[in-house]
This record gives C-alpha cells, structure tokens and sequence, in this order.
C-alpha cells in the first residue's frame, strides 16, 4: 500500500476511528518490505516462526498478538494485491500457535465501481479466515471508482471506513 494512495487512506480513516475509540492503532504497509513466498516447508509448524529471514516474520507476530486486524489493499485483477496474499500465505506460523485476533475488517479500493467488484477478495480473506477459528470477518469497507491517487477523497467509503473503525 503506497502512501497517500486510496487504499492507504482507508487505512487511515480505520485507523484514526478506532483512535478516537481510544485504541492503540499500528498501520504496516506492505509497500517496501520484503516477503518471500511460502515454500510450504511446515517448519513453522513446529518452530511458530518461518526459517525464510524477511519482513513476514515481524508482521506475522504483531499480527498474533493484536487484537483486531484490518487487513487493506487496492483491487488487482479483481482480487487482493499479490503482497497481501503472500503475507497471508506466510502467516502459517500462526495456524497451530496462539492468537489474540478474534475480528478481522477487508478495507479494498478499486478503479472498478461494481459493488461485487471485491467479491473475489473477500472470498480470499475468508478462506483465511476460516483456518482461525474463532476468528470471523467483521466487517468490509470497499471504495469504487476509484482509480488515479486522491481519488478517493469525499468517497463515502472513508466515512464509512472512520465509523467501522470508531466502532471496533
């Protein structure tokens, strides 16, 4: 998620909701880390830690140890970006460990204004979703129409992206 893009600004507004709630709110862009893809090696499994030495490993325990997780991505080929899907392949660690996270929130961002325009990103997440038990999707935010940076702004979805926020 690129600073300032559409995407980054749903962020933003989930974040600064949840804020005004009084939550602590920790933003990580995917923009600039570097994450391998999951080998499928099933080390993780007993070590609750990728042997891979990148970005993934840090965001996979902060991701296992919050309490809610807010996952946002633009809206690639009707799907969620490849960064996104690769974190969330690179999360085995957490399958068979422990984890706080019991509501997760899809914030997605597309030039596309369908409303079904996310349904293959949601269908994504809650695949994802339901390998952690109790974990649920606990709501979705998407902004259509939007396309070139700072298109986003007066979109309803940033509104309504503050409010699922300052509802956590």
């Amino acid at each position: 998620m690129r600073r300032g893009s559409n995407t980054n600004r749903l962020a933003e507004e989930f974040g600064n909701g949840a804020r005004a709630a009084g939550h602590d709110v920790e933003i990580v862009s995917l923009a600039g880390k570097h994450i391998g893809f999951c080998t499928g090696c099933l080390v993780c499994q007993k070590t609750r830690e990728c042997v891979q030495r990148d970005d993934a490993n840090e965001i996979v325990r902060k991701m296992g140890t919050a309490d809610v997780l807010v996952f946002a991505s633009p809206i690639y080929y009707y799907a969620i970006s490849g960064q996104l899907k690769t974190l969330l392949d690179r999360s085995e660690p957490l399958f068979s460990g422990k984890y706080s996270f019991r509501n997760v929130y899809l914030l997605t961002a597309g030039a596309d204004a369908d409303p079904d325009t996310n349904a293959n990103a949601v269908s994504c997440l809650e695949g994802w979703i339901a390998c952690f038990e109790p974990a649920r999707l606990a709501g979705i935010v998407f902004a259509g129409g939007v396309e070139q940076k700072a298109d986003i702004e007066g979109h309803q979805a940033l509104r309504q992206a503050y409010e699922m926020g300052k509802n956590i």
